[in-house]
């Protein structure tokens, strides 16, 4: 079967190359070509455009590059085409896979979608769009499955694709001395910082991140870099501060943190998955922040809450942040009581997200259709 897939972001990478892999098991001619990273080239995707030339998030990004944003529809609509895959699998990243879900409809392209977009976030009315143009939507949150009930019509939930690649790497990590040794750390605890994947979130939260190292002169800092960025894209940011950065060691870190400052986004849950206490913060360029204000009614931003409906984590949004973050720290290191109720509610949470499986599920229900 020949199979088209666009992700648009380094966790759509990672969910994709998941279901590829177990696409791969079922369809020994699984020919793959896609908009995704390097994980998803490692299970044999043909990569017509890297997710780091797509990841234009917000009002302002969006506008400064209409004109490349454009030029990439152009592209893979002609690519699409030609192709002529036996299905179109659409991973997140709204934005540009909702409208490749119109034009792949019209032209006779079955479309499914694997993790559905925020709409409950926000533009609920795309579960209309999507109800007209997606074939099958599968979807990774429980309570995914009774919002679009509401709109009468029936997704599959499939679990949560984190669950199984946390139990596939688990086993794989490192035992804390083997990485200090490596990476050449100190004797302190380690409080982890994720400052998200996208160039815009690492410009604008990773400097409030850095502000608060100076008060905790007891701990010692590390940041993980994103999978396609380069120390350099770092450097003038974390210069003068008291920080060490390692790349392609997340799961790593997280397992030997004793806190963790987190971007808002997936790294959310694999930070509870980890049981790790967090702050979660999210900061925008201005402009985007105005508009989007007006538009996103929701309780909670980061993904834990929005799972369990209720505050987990303390949730830092657009000002004061580094001394917001100050306060929440203070709570989490030195309030037991206060750290357990975090780590209670995580064990809630990790009920809630169910077993493992959803790639394989995911990729056999795929499969099955399409003989």
């Amino acid at each position: 079967m020949k199979y088209y897939i666009i992700a648009g972001e380094a966790s759509g990478d990672l969910h994709a190359s998941n279901l590829m892999k177990e696409l791969n098991k079922l369809d020994k001619n699984a020919n793959f070509r896609v908009w995704g990273g390097d994980l998803m080239q490692n299970q044999g995707g043909k990569i017509v455009k890297h997710y780091k030339e797509l990841a234009f998030m917000g009002f302002y990004e969006v506008l400064m590059n209409l004109g490349e944003i454009r030029k990439n529809f152009k592209l893979c609509k002609t690519d699409l085409l030609d192709y002529n895959p036996d299905i179109l699998i659409l991973v997140d990243y709204p934005g540009f896979n909702l409208r490749m879900a119109e034009f792949a409809k019209n032209n006779n392209i079955k479309t499914y979608y694997y993790i559905s977009p925020k709409i409950w976030a926000w533009k609920k009315s795309r579960a209309w769009k999507i109800k007209k143009f997606i074939d099958k939507m599968f979807v990774i949150f429980p309570f995914e499955k009774d919002f679009y009930k509401s709109y009468n019509y029936d997704v599959e939930y499939v679990g949560n694709p984190l669950v199984d690649e946390l139990e596939e790497k688990k086993v794989l990590l490192t035992d804390l001395q083997t990485f200090k040794s490596k990476n050449n750390l100190l004797e302190k605890p380690i409080i982890a910082l994720l400052a998200g994947s996208r160039k815009q979130e690492i410009n604008l939260i990773l400097p409030e991140m850095l502000e608060i190292i100076k008060f905790y002169p007891n701990y010692q800092f590390i940041l993980a870099g994103a999978p396609s960025f380069e120390v350099k894209d770092y450097q003038q940011l974390t210069n003068g501060f008291d920080v060490k950065l390692i790349f392609n060691q997340t799961y790593d870190l997280l397992k030997h943190s004793t806190a963790a400052i987190v971007t808002s986004g997936t790294a959310t849950l694999e930070t509870a998955l980890f049981n790790i206490p967090q702050v979660v913060v999210y900061k925008m360029n201005s402009l985007t922040y105005s508009i989007g204000k007006h538009f996103i009614k929701m309780r909670f931003f980061s993904l834990v809450n929005i799972v369990m409906q209720k505050e987990v984590v303390k949730e830092l949004l657009q000002n004061n942040i580094s001394e917001n973050i100050k306060t929440e720290l203070d709570l989490i290191l030195f309030n037991k009581i206060y750290k357990n109720n975090i780590l209670t509610n995580y064990l809630e949470l990790k009920n809630k997200l169910g077993e493992k499986g959803a790639s394989k599920r995911t990729a056999e229900i795929i499969y099955a259709d399409l003989q």
